[in-house]
């Protein structure tokens, strides 16, 4: 059994939603449960037994109602595990507050959840471990750790307990000090942050919440849980920014409670590591932040050790604690010394790159004592970097790639203010910026070419109003392209952006002229079909431009046409870069001046080029070129280009245009956006509605037995179930479809509980007409309930076919129900005789059948059975009774489940 459990969760691992998809999720967590409460099993499977609830409790627990459960079951299991087993326990404890978390239960304040709360917290004060060892201490940091994420998840939780974790916290002496301290400034925070939020609220609520009683009080209601976990994630934020934004709790300078509370914690933090310090020294900054009374000096004791400290996450706290407080907590002294120690650090050799990288982060979001700067940029270098002192950070080729970005960003901003070409910082960046192009025309690798493009984008960013640099690297990249024509993409990617961040500036314009100018002074002998495939590219770039001239772009191609052995060659992908070019000409705005030289290559392509495809296009152009006025083509080949959106596109002559791609939109299914149909369910029948069994009225139970047997087998036959739906349209669709043809429906199972459905075909369905009936034909191997995923592919009324997901379509559990099969005229007794030998033979059987008591609070119920279901229904003086009798016994939690639905639904309606 333990190795079947193995197998099973390695499965599960692999692919968890596949693997329950394939099973019954609430008998697989029927058994997973029952394995856990088995004192035969190992502790070591039932740790692995516990992972899928940890790791994905959603999946296993669908609803409230089920993670109540779930988590007394768990409770149960913790409550009966040796004291020894403490990694279990730990386990236990972590899937209980997965569980509870995941499932709402701590929000819907559920008393499974109360009752958990009072067991960690009685587990983190158990000190009664004579020894206590680490082993004891790792039980109790992990409840501590629940206690944090349940608070975490549910800010205010906890708030009543504050001066029990205070305790706690005073009372421990081992390396759990630090846990509880952690907890405690937590639950500090969020209660604080609470009173902010309350009107009113001032010292006395303070001083109150500090000194609470021990006792557990919810007063938090549901409302306040959600709005509370999203101010929680807004609070962590606010400290980032200006003091003004955060929000405070008025309470005079009466707050010796708390600053003795901070105090305390501030005194012990340096015993934490690194990690836990700036954690801690997080959250006391939020709290000192959103209490005016008490002063930021608080912390002046702290900044000693904290300037000089060369952990990561210690720095970035002080950093924090000085953008919440600036000069009232740090002096002109303290801030020099803080941007030349960011100086050191982001070139200091024993640093790893991101660590470097952080550290001149920090130095474009200095936050400034008094800042002078109104910019509302997110980077803006403090006043007190001068040159000088940047000049230890100036790029060089050996730098890695990041880091030499990092820096040419820095040093652009630093000399951006004085714009003056006799800069000295601006000459050394333009020197190094061509010293990477020619570590590029040398034959660099990929990432150093991407790396030096990146570079000059920057460059042009902050640069581009100093001409002479511009343009001087304007020509140098010209003659970079012809030596490497595989750059094209690069050199058209450096033109778009600049194009769409600058777009006052000229300087892609005159890249692109300068490329045009290049290329088509080449000579055509030493062109390769490479280097004549990346010029055309570039050339159909050129040609979107309207300031540039198209006469010499049209003069090379004439030439490589009628001249090069390239141009008529018949290779279909160089063919249409001839025809982009020629497009992209049609759409100029000097086409009359083009027009001889532009119909003289569509002809030379539509008579010569050897691609009988390339032909026909160049064929349609130039009956459009000598046919068509320039407005009309302008319009039909930008109708073409452009997204008609919502509207249907109408089949014209442009959608024959660009390449094939009215063609190829008119042989593609699209996707709609939203579902476009539906099945609504109209009723439900199985084989034993048909009545074959009543044809010979009988007496005898032997002959309905032996007919029964005949058309529905022995127990475990699964008898087929036929589901009819109605095939309607969504509400507010589209008007496109409303009239959809030659309708295709295909459904998908998301378990193994059924065989594979066949497609279903509709002729059609129109808005406003009866909608066509749909007959849905399961054959179950076990009588589940499952979930459909259905989607249909159809044809609308301009010809084109359109993909559309439907909802879902959920088979419950009762849909499966059959009648017990007998003659209508059988008398009383007779149904009971029958039903007498179903029983006896379903409860002598072995294997999978069973038999089960199910017990609620009903005065009466009328249930239909099903054919592998048996119930005796029997009235008692607590309760009434349900025998249940079934060839499956995996059913059972199932059947559980919809006579508490049933019987709940009776008692609403007696009630």
């Amino acid at each position: 059994m333990a190795e079947n459990w193995y197998g099973r969760m390695r499965r599960f691992s692999g692919g968890p939603t596949r693997f329950l998809s394939e099973t019954n999720v609430e008998v697989f967590l029927t058994e997973l449960l029952r394995e856990l409460r088995d004192d035969r099993a190992t502790f070591n499977l039932k740790v692995l037994l516990l992972s899928p609830l940890c790791e994905y409790p959603d999946l296993l627990c669908s609803s409230d109602s089920v993670g109540q459960e779930t988590a007394l079951d768990l409770m149960s299991v913790f409550a009966q595990c040796p004291r020894k087993s403490t990694q279990f326990r730990s386990h236990l404890l972590v899937a209980l507050t997965c569980v509870l978390i995941c499932t709402s239960c701590v929000r819907s304040r559920s008393h499974v959840a109360l009752d958990f709360l009072d067991l960690l917290f009685q587990v983190a004060q158990d000190v009664s471990d004579v020894h206590n060892d680490d082993t004891s201490r790792s039980l109790r940091a992990t409840a501590c750790d629940c206690l944090q994420e349940m608070e975490t998840c549910c800010p205010g939780l906890l708030s009543q307990r504050l001066e029990l974790l205070s305790g706690l916290r005073q009372q421990e002496t081992s390396r759990l000090h630090q846990v509880y301290a952690g907890l405690q400034t937590v639950v500090l925070k969020n209660a604080v942050y609470q009173l902010t939020q309350e009107p009113g609220a001032g010292a006395e609520h303070l001083k109150c919440l500090l000194g609470g009683n021990t006792s557990f009080a919810w007063e938090v209601d549901q409302d306040a849980f959600q709005t509370d976990s999203k101010d929680s994630a807004m609070l962590s934020s606010l400290i980032q920014g200006s003091m003004g934004m955060m929000p405070t709790l008025h309470t005079g300078p009466d707050c010796k409670e708390l600053r003795s509370v901070l105090s305390s914690l501030l005194e012990e933090s340096y015993l934490f590591t690194p990690l836990c310090q700036a954690a801690l020294l997080h959250r006391l900054t939020e709290v000192v932040a959103m209490v005016p009374g008490i002063p930021p000096t608080i912390f002046r004791a702290q900044l000693l050790r904290l300037l000089g400290t060369s952990e990561v996450c210690l720095f970035h706290a002080t950093l924090l604690m000085k953008c919440a407080f600036t000069d009232s907590l740090f002096s002109a002294e303290d801030e020099t010394f803080l941007l030349k120690r960011l100086l050191v650090l982001s070139q200091h050799p024993l640093l790893s790159i991101p660590e470097k990288l952080f550290y001149m982060d920090c130095i474009l979001h200095f936050p400034e004592n008094r800042p002078i700067s109104c910019s509302d940029s997110d980077e803006a270098l403090p006043v007190l970097l001068t040159p000088q002192l940047a000049s230890t950070l100036l790029p060089t080729v050996f730098n890695d790639s990041a880091t030499m970005l990092a820096r040419l960003h820095l040093q652009s901003l630093v000399y951006l203010e004085e714009g003056v070409e006799e800069s000295r910082g601006l000459v050394y960046l333009y020197d190094h910026l061509t010293s990477m192009l020619n570590i590029v025309e040398s034959g660099g690798s990929r990432e150093i070419v991407v790396t030096f493009f990146r570079a000059a984008f920057l460059f042009l960013l902050y640069f581009s109003q100093v001409h002479s640099y511009c343009l001087d690297l304007s020509e140098q990249l010209c003659r970079l392209y012809l030596r490497h024509t595989r750059l094209a993409p690069h050199l058209i990617n450096l033109a778009n952006q600049t194009q769409e961040r600058l777009p006052e500036c000229t300087w892609a314009i005159g890249l692109l002229r300068g490329l045009q100018k290049g290329i088509t002074k080449a000579l055509l002998g030493q062109l390769s079909l490479q280097d004549l495939s990346w010029h055309l590219k570039v050339l159909t770039r050129v040609a979107e431009e309207r300031e540039i001239c198209q006469h010499c772009s049209l003069g090379f191609l004439s030439s490589v046409i009628t001249t090069s052995p390239l141009g008529v060659g018949g290779d279909w992908r160089l063919g249409n870069s001839f025809l982009a070019v020629c497009r992209r000409v049609l759409l100029h705005p000097t086409l009359d001046s083009l027009l001889i030289p532009l119909a003289d290559i569509l002809q030379h392509l539509a008579c010569y080029y050897g691609d009988a495809d390339i032909q026909d296009h160049a064929r349609l152009y130039y009956t459009l070129l000598t046919t068509v006025s320039q407005e009309k083509l302008a319009m039909m080949l930008a109708q073409e280009a452009a997204d008609n959106g919502p509207q249907v596109k109408k089949r014209t002559l442009s959608s024959l245009m660009a390449e094939n791609e009215g063609l190829t939109g008119a042989l593609t299914v699209h996707q709609t956006e939203t579902a476009v149909l539906c099945l609504t369910l109209v009723s439900s029948e199985g084989p034993g509605e048909s009545g074959q069994l009543h044809e010979k009225e009988t007496e005898d139970v032997t002959d309905v037995l032996e007919a029964y047997r005949s058309q529905f087998g022995e127990p475990g036959f699964m008898p087929d179930v036929t589901l009819k739906y109605q095939l309607v349209h969504k509400q507010d669709q589209d008007p496109r479809f409303e009239q959809l043809f030659n309708i295709r429906l295909h459904f998908v199972l998301t378990d193994d509980h059924y065989e594979q459905l066949q497609d279903i075909n509709v002729p059609c369905v129109f808005k406003g007409r009866p909608p066509p009936v749909v007959q849905l034909r399961l054959k179950p191997r076990q009588p589940y309930p499952t979930t459909l995923r259905v989607s249909a592919i159809f044809t609308t009324q301009d010809g084109f076919s359109w993909h559309t997901p439907l909802p879902d379509v959920h088979v419950a559990f009762q849909q499966s129900f059959l009648p017990v099969p007998t003659p209508p005229s059988w008398s009383g007794e007779a149904r009971l005789q029958l039903f007498e030998r179903l029983w006896e033979e379903i409860s002598s059987e072995t294997g999978d059948c069973a038999v089960s008591l199910f017990c609620c609070q009903l005065q009466e119920a009328e249930l239909n059975v099903l054919s592998h279901l048996l119930l005796k229904v029997r009235s008692e003086v607590d309760a009434v009774h349900f025998s249940i009798a079934s060839d499956s016994w995996q059913l059972l939690p199932l059947i559980n489940s919809y006579l508490l639905t049933v019987t709940s639904s009776q008692e609403d309606t007696t009630s």
